[in-house]
């Protein structure tokens, strides 16, 4: 970036740009030359005309409002044409430093203005000041919505305070008008002392006066502060600024999901984004003493084409920000799915089908952030290891190099092991045997050490030999199954054969995952990544202390072989390069080859197999199922067979689903899929003496609750309670939740005296704070009525609750015993007793005075916008998630089944149920799960008047209903 473009404030920017303009199309000779030149002439022309207008509003009498409108006027004018720019493809870097450029010229106008306005009004004034561009901004980088960071510097304080009205005339005439104009502007007076003690105490500080540039005022004040700055960073502790820094990259990466490959990334301060290229930068200046990354090719830092890769990543991240920001209203960096189609368009990607555009839109950010950040992770370990190198090292890399080949070294199969490093004996070793560079990553795993920054080279520069010989080889294959056997330690060597390009090329089926975006809700990382993050979930079940770990390892110890599971999980999601849908039936077939290349025998290929089709099962089963029905485990069972899949099944689960964002697996959710493996194992090491163990357990619990003498119960009364429930309120409820059912439904058939009807009798309710499940569990028992479930649900919407699940069940004398587990949205247990209190007087409206609800739920949704389940929206369903719903008959439970997939909204359940049951069904069972505001809902139903057969014609006609209501979006449409 040319010094002209900040120094002089007029024409050469106009030549600058025309210039830019002119490179943009050389190579392209169909385009007219003639057309381009009065397209910049047309914007230089209507710059030049807002240009000549500020400066006119500053160099003639004008009011304040005057000046205001002719910088109103001059921005709106350069954003126009920096915008066209971009549209025009101009690079990231020209845009932004167009941006500053206009910047500048405002800042400068503005400057020179306050500053004649002191002279003429009070004279010279009372010190030298200057005006300096720090940060972003003095780099010459400005998106479109960047913050503009400048510093005022004065040489010393006066004394008395003489400078206070200086500093406020300043404020009045520089900061007020860039506040009217709505920039975003960060600013800071200081003194050079100042300046010195706040960057010795801060390391923001002073890495932002690292970049910082004169706009304004005293040259000679800013030369002064310049020179001694440089002095300054270069001798005041650098190893520890770089130390710091080193610190700071890492804790920001994790910060970030540690990769570059998520779904969602963050282009300034995500793994491979904007912040790992300019701390390289800052930390090559502080320790190195220089201005131009260039200069790191000088002193042996990078190669040339690392260089290049380097600064074309960047350049391309700076034009993905500016897009993304001429997108949106307010500054982000986050590419969210919802935005990638568009950003892609808006870039130039013309792909036909929008899935093909983003994917190559996705996998060009991907490449480019990859090589920021492989290649500033190799300047970081370069100025590392000046750090461990001792004084007199700067500038020669080299020589620290020679210096640590001194060190004790081991020698093996071509490599050189020096401490927890690994080298190339010399630059062949891979030319000689090929099969070493699958070799070398298990001796990395099991010497626990990883390849130097020229080996770690090397390999990657050597791609081009793991030929189909080498893909075919039983030795590199027996290496690569043996690091798959290493219970605890697969993850990093895996993870670095991903890094360093070898493991797509090794197993080629896996390679169509690389950087695939995900186009469903749940996952935050790309196929490849949430393959190799399930993976690093197995290692810590294998080597992490604690009671959840343990639980799914001795359940792995079971089987026969339990690292087989590290290769299924390597597998579990390689159909998905031929697509989302389907993929775990197309997986198995892709797998076939890769298992044979293994040598794995035919009795663990069909293990793998049968995991790699079914990897989904288990979770939909316990999401949507009633865990309490015993046909649930029943079915199950029938479809795992055996208990050693059931085994491999079970964690499987949890590692995928923790694969996928370490968010989405909570106590709840592990605690559905621990009850349903138990019943499944049950079921399968039993068989049908599962019914006769449990038929003689409501037995022994009857016996129990009758030996107790609770308190105002009879023998009798507990024996009718046992006979007159159905035999899945059994399985799962406990002899304390069955005594507490039994004293409600004693009080509510003493207030049958006292009522004027069945209809008039008041629920009774009970709340019970699980601390250790962070949830609330209210019993409610009434005499069942039609429309008791959506009632009941409304209640909750209206107290500002969430419902995590609800058990409905309802005795042969038509006694409803309903159980809800609720929480308050972000708060966990109920501990509001306005909430209670407000939820027992809607449930007596809505049952006893058959109140509508809906009206009250509606009004609620502004207390209570906050709460995840009840939060009003009408925005539309991600592309990614659309609104569904299926209604069906599951043979194998005897049961009919509706499945909702909607954006939540209050009373979105209420609705849901309540259209249920004017169709004629009753509602016995239901899941409630809601996933980042996706309401992801299971019911199951039953007609209110038996059928000889199941109507599908009804069911048809619900499904259409319920569909139309989904997606309707406003609450009240939805409600008619």
């Amino acid at each position: 970036m040319g010094k002209a473009e900040y120094s002089t404030p007029d024409l050469p920017v106009n030549q600058i740009y025309f210039f830019r303009t002119l490179r943009l199309f050389r190579g392209i000779s169909s385009f007219p030359l003639a057309s381009c030149t009065v397209h910049v002439v047309l914007h230089m022309t209507g710059r030049e005309s807002a240009t000549a207008q500020m400066q006119s509003a500053f160099a003639n009498p004008t009011s304040p409002a005057e000046r205001l409108a002719a910088c109103k006027g001059f921005l709106r004018a350069e954003n126009a044409r920096i915008h066209q720019m971009h549209r025009d493809g101009a690079s990231g870097r020209d845009v932004a430093a167009a941006n500053s450029a206009a910047i500048d010229r405002l800042l400068r106008l503005l400057f020179d203005h306050t500053m004649a306005t002191w002279r003429s009004e009070q004279g010279e004034p009372p010190t030298p000041v200057c005006l300096i561009a720090l940060g972003g901004y003095g780099r010459g980088e400005l998106s479109p919505l960047s913050d503009v960071d400048v510093m005022f510097l004065y040489p010393a304080p006066l004394k008395n305070g003489g400078l206070a009205k200086f500093q406020e005339h300043l404020s009045n005439g520089i900061l007020y008008p860039l506040w009217d104009l709505r920039l975003k502007i960060g600013h800071s007076t200081r003194t050079l002392s100042d300046v010195f003690a706040e960057a010795g105490r801060d390391i923001r500080t002073k890495t932002s006066l690292l970049e910082s540039r004169f706009l304004a005022g005293s040259e000679t004040l800013y030369e002064n502060f310049s020179a001694t700055y440089q002095k300054h960073y270069l001798t005041d502790n650098p190893k520890g600024y770089i130390a710091a820094r080193l610190g700071d990259q890492a804790s920001r990466r994790l910060q970030h999901g540690d990769t570059v490959f998520m779904q969602e990334p963050d282009i300034k301060n995500g793994v491979g984004g904007l912040r790992d290229y300019q701390n390289a930068l800052w930390m090559a200046r502080v320790r190195l003493g220089i201005s131009r990354l260039e200069q790191l090719v000088e002193q042996n830092y990078l190669q040339p084409a690392e260089l290049e890769q380097f600064q074309q990543g960047y350049d391309f991240l700076l034009r993905v920000r500016n897009e993304l920001h001429y997108m949106s209203k307010h500054a982000t960096d986050v590419l969210n799915l919802e935005t990638q189609p568009r950003l892609a368009a808006n870039l130039g990607y013309a792909q036909p089908v929008l899935l093909e555009r983003v994917e190559k839109f996705m996998h060009d950010y991907y490449r480019h952030a990859q090589a920021i950040y492989r290649i500033s992770k190799i300047i970081e370990q370069r100025l590392a290891l000046t750090i461990a190198g001792g004084p007199g090292i700067v500038g020669s890399l080299k020589n620290l190099l020679l210096a640590r080949r001194s060190q004790r070294t081991k020698r093996l199969d071509g490599f050189v092991l020096r401490g927890s490093e690994l080298a190339a004996d010399n630059n062949n070793i891979f030319r000689e045997d090929p099969v070493r560079i699958i070799r070398v990553f298990r001796h990395c795993q099991q010497l626990d050490c990883s390849p130097d920054v020229d080996l770690a080279a090397l390999i990657r520069a050597s791609l081009n030999l793991i030929t189909d010989q080498v893909i075919q080889s039983e030795d590199a294959n027996l290496s690569f199954r043996t690091m798959l056997e290493e219970a605890g330690r697969v993850y990093p060597p895996l993870s670095l054969m991903h890094e360093l390009g070898v493991l797509g090329r090794f197993i080629p089926e896996f390679k169509p995952l690389t950087c695939l975006v995900q186009h469903e809700y749940y996952h935050r990382y790309t196929a490849d990544i949430h393959t190799l993050h399930a993976i690093r979930e197995l290692d810590t079940i294998f080597s992490l202390a604690g009671p959840l770990p343990e639980k799914y390892r001795s359940e792995l110890h079971e089987t026969p072989s339990p690292t087989l599971l590290y290769l299924i999980l390597l597998l579990h999601d390689i159909g998905k390069g031929q697509g989302i849908q389907g993929h775990a039936e197309a997986g198995v077939a892709i797998a076939a080859p890769v298992l044979a290349r293994l040598q794995i025998d035919a009795g663990r290929q069909a293990l793998v197999n049968f995991i790699i089709k079914n990897h989904l099962v288990m979770a939909r089963f316990w999401q949507k199922h009633d865990l309490d029905d015993p046909k649930t485990a029943a079915a199950f069972a029938d479809i795992v067979g055996d208990p050693d899949r059931l085994r491999y099944l079970y964690v499987h689960t949890y590692c995928d689903a923790n694969g996928t964002s370490a968010s989405l697996w909570n106590g709840y959710k592990d605690s559905l899929h621990r009850r349903l493996f138990d019943t499944t194992l049950e079921r399968l090491t039993l068989g049908d003496k599962v019914d006769t163990r449990l038929l003689e357990n409501k037995e022994m619990t009857r016996q129990n609750l009758i030996a107790q003498h609770i308190p105002g119960i009879s023998p009798d009364e507990i024996t009718a309670h046992f006979n007159l429930l159905p035999e899945r309120y059994f399985i799962q409820t406990e002899a304390a939740e069955i005594t507490l059912h039994i004293q409600m439904v004693n009080r509510l058939l003493h207030s049958i005296s006292s009522a004027d009807s069945l209809g008039s009798l008041r629920p009774v309710i009970e709340w019970k704070d699980d601390i250790n499940r962070s949830y609330t569990t209210v019993h409610v028992v009434t005499w069942d009525r039609a429309g008791l479930f959506y009632k009941l649900a409304g209640a909750f919407s209206v107290a500002g609750l969430s419902i995590l699940s609800a058990r409905i069940t309802t005795r042969s004398d038509h006694i409803a015993i309903d159980t809800f587990h609720v929480v308050v949205p972000g708060r966990g247990v109920v501990q509001n007793q306005a909430a209670m209190d407000t939820f027992a007087r809607t449930v007596e409206d809505g049952l006893v005075s058959n109140k509508d609800l809906l009206p009250d739920i509606t009004a609620q949704a502004k207390k209570y916008a906050a709460a995840t389940r009840y939060t009003a929206t009408n925005q539309d369903l991600p592309a990614t998630f659309p609104p569904t719903v299926d209604v069906y008959h599951e043979l194998s439970l005897n049961r009919i089944i509706v499945e909702v997939q909607a954006h939540d909204q209050i009373g979105l359940l209420y609705r849901l149920v309540k259209t249920i049951s004017d169709h004629g069904y009753d509602t016995t069972f239901a899941r409630i799960n809601t996933e980042r505001s996706i309401a992801i809902d299971t019911f199951y139903i039953e007609p209110s008047k038996p059928e000889p057969t199941v109507d599908t014609a009804r069911l048809h006609h619900l499904k259409e209903t319920l569909h139309a209501l989904i997606t309707q979006g406003a609450p009240e449409a939805a409600s008619a």
